[in-house]
């Protein structure tokens, strides 16, 4: 099974990327954030965990930036009535902090209005994740003067993307301490690229 590839963004759809490593293209599908992320990294390195999803008739690869990422992708399809695709699609819907949020407040109203998850399948996502999530921003409250764990996780992804450390340390400094990874990650794909 393939769990991570790095290689240039060739080509990006509103469906998925691909990503040539050593000459062959990877069809690989994405979340629109991650999407419209690579678009502003067209032709530039690209690191990505994957997750391979075989069927008889098909051999699927899903990506994400983080590895945080990927694992909430495979806790979702612990739930019963949520494939891959439909997962994707939800993970699309909102930053995963906010749908690991409504899941722990048991707020099955919220996660129905994400894109393809009903009233039961959001009931169905309460009773099956409330409670054995693993929530990246609650990690790492040592002491005040310390860095957030989220902030540590963005410029870690930030510098596996290939940016420099002194620059990726600068832009660290102007992440609000609210902010999730994603929202971090997004911010500095942004800025270091030159596209603000």
């Amino acid at each position: 099974m393939i769990g991570f590839l790095e290689g240039t963004v060739f080509d990006v759809t509103p469906d998925n990327l691909i990503l040539k490593v050593n000459g062959v293209g990877y069809e690989v599908m994405t979340t629109t954030q991650t999407l419209s992320d690579a678009q502003v990294l067209m032709g530039q390195n690209l690191p990505l965990w994957i997750y391979s999803h075989v069927r008889e008739d098909a051999f699927t690869l899903f990506g994400f930036l983080t590895k945080p990422e990927k694992e909430f992708f495979m806790q979702l399809l612990k739930v019963n009535g949520i494939g891959p695709k439909m997962a994707l699609t939800a993970m699309s819907g909102a930053p995963m902090a906010q749908i690991q949020a409504w899941i722990e407040a048991g707020d099955a109203k919220a996660l129905s209005g994400l894109p393809k998850i009903g009233k039961k399948t959001a009931e169905q996502i309460v009773l099956t994740l409330q409670g054995k999530l693993v929530i990246i921003e609650t990690k790492g409250k040592a002491g005040a003067k310390t860095k957030p764990e989220t902030h540590r996780q963005i410029a870690s992804a930030l510098v596996n993307l290939g940016f420099k450390s002194n620059l990726v340390d600068q832009f660290i400094e102007s992440v609000p301490p609210t902010a999730t990874l994603e929202e971090g990650v997004r911010q500095g794909l942004q800025k270091l690229s030159g596209q603000l």
